[in-house]
């Protein structure tokens, strides 16, 4: 057991950037992305049996993270609380002004999707994931998932002209 722990810790670790990416997708928000992989962490390694090890472990953590992030919306919801203010932008590392308005352009472009769209665009075509699998991870048929992919590039070219 002691060895399961081990790996899910080194597994987990190893994501973390891509975590904290998929996060800030959902949330649209630094802190609450921050708090949210904090919380998904948690999660995991509190319930760590739950993981089969023939399954994929990116696949399982976003769907923690996922199911924790609607669980923070309804919880905001049922206190009266707005959701914060999108960042304005962040920069990290040595890149031109022109990588940083590209950036914030798709960035931009990405908060003006739809949840649904959002986040099928974000598994598939940020994180890598299969179209089986980020079906999994947003409980939906694969052709509701290939659906809202379609939408979401056709809204990401067009807001990207």
């Amino acid at each position: 057991m002691t060895a399961l722990i081990e790996q899910i810790r080194e597994l987990i670790v190893s994501l973390l950037p891509r975590l904290r990416r998929f996060a800030r997708t959902l949330t649209r928000n630094a802190h609450d992305a921050d708090d949210l992989v904090q919380l998904s962490v948690e999660r995991a390694l509190l319930r760590y049996e739950q993981w089969r090890p023939d399954a994929r472990f990116e696949s399982w953590m976003f769907g923690i993270m996922r199911n924790a992030w609607i669980d923070e919306v309804r919880a905001r919801r049922r206190r009266g609380q707005v959701l914060a203010p999108e960042e304005s932008g962040e920069h990290v590392g040595d890149r031109s002004s022109e990588a940083r308005v590209e950036t914030m352009a798709v960035q931009s472009a990405m908060n003006e999707l739809p949840d649904e769209q959002r986040l099928a665009v974000a598994l598939v075509l940020v994180e890598g994931l299969s179209y089986k699998e980020a079906a999994a991870v947003m409980e939906v048929p694969i052709g509701t998932l290939t659906s809202r992919l379609a939408r979401g590039r056709e809204t990401l070219q067009r807001l990207l002209q």
